[in-house]
């Protein structure tokens, strides 16, 4: 049960409803709708053991669930309805080991955010869109809009202020706290009269957070400003190639990728991002036939950091944002057509040697650390035998 979601509109439901759901469930639905619109979630059917919601219970949170402030939380009574203030909500369903009900029913749909600023948090820089019809309206002109570092100029176009604000440069400084990283800039709007000044300037402080599982966009305004108030969330870019040798000179473009049991595979893992202060580890890598289904039939090469596959081995990289390994093509592929892996990496800041990039394998929950780390996951493939492909003992 539980999972990302994202699509604009859809049903969330207790495992098994209209039946019995079961015992001992924690579950956690992740819902992410497009950048600037909202999620509203309306409860349908509830049917729990009620009285204090202490053993069977659904939890509401507005954005993430573990750094996210709690809208409400309960077992019974009316049907309630939340309107996240960004772009993701998550819905935690718990019940213990006691009694079991038919459990809940919920329907969710986005609705646009309807602001006149916008706030992007890209690989490389935060996107920040200052509408000119909103400038306007509130008696500025697009001209007094500027970065602390004056030399980090907007593009003005008819309709918008456009900027590309990088999160190593323009004066974007950066904070770490237990369970975020925080990269931080302001854009100042002056008022444009010469002589007297009747207006406040606006100071629109812009934020992108590195969270556990994605990244966190807030845009505010300083005290006695003009209102300004937006969240979003996204995802970490990151990819996994094949390469031919330990060189790491020649990616493999075929697809699908023939290859001979016992053939070494070379695998690098690239982060894009412009913060070069940022590690990249590999933590868990898991086989499977299905690209969808990495549980029924799974086989793993690296759990946690700690390797389960004797040929499993890292290399050295040449830098932080890369991760190389390799392992051997095993006997698991000759009984299915197709197989697929899928990684999920570690992000986490360069140096910090409390973090899951510094100790390795390890066999804690990855919820009990406090340093800031991300996880992203990737999914590559289809590996399949070369036809009539003898077992090769160092081939390609």
């Amino acid at each position: 049960c539980g999972g990302s979601i994202s699509d604009s509109s859809g049903v969330l439901q207790s495992p098994n409803y209209p039946g019995s759901y079961p015992n001992d469930a924690d579950c956690v639905w992740e819902i992410q709708v497009e950048n600037n619109f909202r999620v509203t979630l309306t409860f349908r059917d509830i049917a729990m053991q009620s009285g204090t919601c202490q053993q069977d219970y659904i939890e509401v949170y507005d954005g993430p669930l573990h750094s996210s402030p709690l809208l409400g939380r309960f077992c019974s009574g009316s049907f309630p309805t939340y309107v996240s203030s960004s772009n993701m909500l998550s819905v935690r369903f718990h019940s213990d080991s006691r009694y079991s009900f038919r459990g809940f029913q919920a329907h969710y749909s986005s609705i646009p955010a309807g602001h006149n600023t916008t706030i992007q948090c890209l690989p490389d820089y935060m996107h920040v869109v200052v509408s000119r019809d909103y400038l306007q309206s509130q008696g500025y002109s697009a001209h007094g809009v500027t970065l602390s570092d004056s030399r980090c100029r907007p593009t003005v176009t008819s309709q918008e202020v456009v900027f590309n604000i990088p999160y190593n440069g323009c004066g974007t400084t950066q904070e770490e706290n237990n369970d975020t990283i925080n990269y931080s800039n302001t854009i100042r709007v002056a008022s444009s009269g010469y002589i007297i000044k009747r207006k406040k300037n606006i100071n629109l402080h812009i934020s992108c957070k590195m969270l556990r599982k994605s990244w966190q966009q807030v845009m505010y305004a300083a005290e006695d400003t003009v209102d300004v108030n937006e969240y979003r969330f996204g995802r970490y870019d990151m990819n996994i190639t094949f390469y031919n040798s330990p060189a790491f000179l020649r990616q493999v473009r075929s697809s699908p990728y023939y290859i001979d049991l016992n053939q070494n595979l070379y695998l690098q893992a690239c982060l894009r991002n412009s913060d070069p202060n940022l590690k990249v580890v590999v933590d868990t890598c898991v086989a499977s036939p299905d690209p969808h289904d990495f549980n029924t039939m799974a086989y793993y090469l690296v759990r946690n950091g700690c390797p389960r596959d004797s040929s499993y081995a890292t290399f050295s990289s040449p830098s932080s944002h890369f991760a190389r390994f390799k392992f051997n093509a095993f006997e698991f592929m000759s009984r299915h057509p197709s197989v697929y892996l899928k990684c999920q990496m570690l992000v986490c800041r360069l140096g910090d040697y409390s973090s899951r990039c510094y100790r390795g394998c390890s066999t804690r929950a990855k919820r009990d650390t406090s340093s800031a780390e991300d996880k992203v996951d990737v999914v590559v493939g289809p590996l399949q035998l070369r036809e009539g492909g003898a077992p090769s003992g160092n081939a390609g």
